[in-house]
């Protein structure tokens, strides 16, 4: 487990695509880039990494320019509104993912070593 923390989109972007290769999953709370950022949603696309998008609060009750959310169609879920806790919940989740991918992947394997 790895946590990192910048305001800076460019940043995030940078550790997004570092974890190319290196990362099972990624946690990620985009704050107010979650309704601009095209480039944090490149990112998390090209990756191809199970993402979970986290928000302390819950975004859908707030103002109408929050309502758009430029990163929720490339992650696997999205957690808002249970303030701090939301982190525990992905990491949760995160679990979940990664165990039913191992699922995914030994069987195809078993599937091979049958055929």
């Amino acid at each position: 487990i790895e946590f990192f923390q910048t305001n800076l989109e460019g940043e995030i972007v940078d550790k997004i695509q570092e974890c190319y290769g290196e990362a099972s999953g990624i946690i990620i709370n985009p704050a107010a880039y979650t309704h601009t950022s095209i480039a944090i949603r490149d990112a998390i696309s090209a990756v191809g990494i199970p993402t979970i998008e986290v928000h302390i609060s819950n975004i859908h009750r707030r103002e109408e320019f929050r309502k758009t959310n430029m990163i929720a169609p490339v992650c696997a879920s999205s957690i808002v509104g249970f303030g701090p806790f939301g982190y525990h919940l992905a990491m949760v989740g995160m679990l979940q993912i990664m165990s039913e991918l191992k699922a995914v992947h030994d069987a195809q394997l078993a599937a091979q070593n049958e055929a």
